[in-house]
């Protein structure tokens, strides 16, 4: 199996995810009493980084508290994050959940330095 540390080399097999990209993570924080709400309201624009280039997406609800958010999604470079972020069909989502989330909503960008999985063969029966 190919070491996912290296650059270059990519993932495991199988992993669905590779080394080159960047990963965007938006931490939201809806208001008291808005959870559900925001949750409702703002999924379907989580998901619509496909729409703009993104390979993978997840919007992930705190277990503890309900109110913390954080939406990842990884696309091949910041400008076709861009361009999902500053669409119009975007700026119009978020005008729409304006009064559930807490502002300001400041994206961070990582780079991939490894990652994997475990695959089924790979399972000691």
């Amino acid at each position: 199996m190919p070491d996912a540390g290296v650059p270059g080399e990519g993932a495991p097999a199988g992993s669905g995810v590779g080394l080159t990209g960047v990963i965007v993570q938006i931490k939201w924080v809806a208001n008291p009493f808005r959870g559900d709400k925001f949750e409702a309201a703002w999924r379907p624009a989580a998901e619509k980084v496909l729409n703009y280039g993104a390979t993978w997406w997840a919007f992930l609800r705190a277990a503890d508290g309900r109110l913390d958010f954080t939406q990842l999604a990884m696309f091949p470079n910041k400008v076709d994050f861009d361009r999902y972020w500053y669409s119009e069909e975007i700026a119009e989502a978020r005008a729409l959940a304006q009064g559930l989330y807490q502002v300001p909503v400041l994206p961070s960008y990582w780079e991939v330095s490894g990652i994997g999985e475990l695959q089924p063969e790979d399972v000691l029966s």
